[in-house]
């Protein structure tokens, strides 16, 4: 191994050890308990995720036959989860997929996209080649889901928007923004960039409770068409949300760079700080 990768035994003894990647820790009757691959567990919009676990949970799947969970980077400060299968079906159906993980799992270790794989490319010692892995392609919603085109010019720029952000060629106006990838930091863009196509200031949560691009433009259509009232309260809970988006984004651009105490301690002091008007 490069001499970079050596290190000194820190008890009194004379041997050395080499870095092999795996995370393990010594127990008190001296043996060493093996914990699981340190390339293996990945830090996600502050969260620490071990891919081990969610492929375990996806191979539970009775249609699932091989699966490997990666954290992709394919847009820079876009990181997000993918899973690649070979299914025994010979197809995938996503959205049960994602519901089956969701079940066991919270909602940050759900992939943002599942990939349909042929054949493993594998390195010279057999192992699935984990840098052959191909970006996650076009839209990854199903069958099940009929695709209806945006018929509004409303419609059209949501769909714009979420097609951008999903990294997607392709938006329906029925299809799930949660169920095509999105999670709550996407959201928070998602209402920015709304902001700037409608010059409208919507509450985050509307994009909660009418998550396609059909409900969401009649939501924005009925805003515009409110009296002034009610206008004013939307105005004003929305620019509330504007201020959470901000300083949700800059806490989590916060903990992506520190370690999880620092990231508890951060988080405990949001908490407190939160109850001092």
């Amino acid at each position: 191994p490069p001499a970079d990768f050596a290190t000194d035994e820190p008890a009194t003894t004379r041997l050395r050890l080499y870095r092999t990647g795996d995370l393990a820790r010594r127990r008190h009757d001296g043996t060493v308990e093996i914990l699981g691959r340190a390339d293996y567990q990945v830090k996600l919009r502050g969260y620490r995720v071990e891919l081990g676990e969610i492929e375990a949970t996806l191979s539970r799947h009775p249609d699932v036959n091989e699966c490997l969970v990666t954290l992709r980077e394919d847009a820079p400060g876009d990181k997000r989860l993918v899973a690649y299968l070979t299914m025994k079906t010979g197809k995938i159906n996503s959205g049960e997929l994602r519901s089956y993980v969701k079940g066991f799992l919270p909602e940050y270790m759900t992939p943002s996209a599942f990939v349909l794989m042929k054949e493993w490319k594998l390195t010279p010692n057999g192992k699935i080649d984990r840098r052959q892995l191909p970006a996650p392609e076009e839209s990854f919603s199903d069958a099940e889901t009929e695709f209806i085109a945006p018929r509004t010019p409303v419609e059209e720029k949501l769909a714009g928007i979420w097609a951008n952000l999903l990294r997607l060629e392709r938006i329906g106006i029925n299809d799930n923004f949660f169920d095509l990838g999105g999670h709550s930091l996407l959201a928070t863009q998602v209402v920015s960039r709304i902001r700037d196509a409608f010059g409208e200031n919507i509450a985050l949560r509307m994009l909660f409770e009418t998550p396609t691009v059909a409900g969401l433009a009649e939501q924005i259509s009925s805003t515009n068409s409110s009296v002034d009232g009610e206008n004013s309260i939307e105005a004003l809970s929305a620019d509330m949300d504007q201020m959470q988006i901000k300083e949700i984004e800059l806490l989590l651009a916060e903990m992506e760079n520190i370690s999880d105490e620092e990231a508890q301690e951060l988080v405990a002091e949001e908490a407190n700080s939160s109850y001092v008007y």
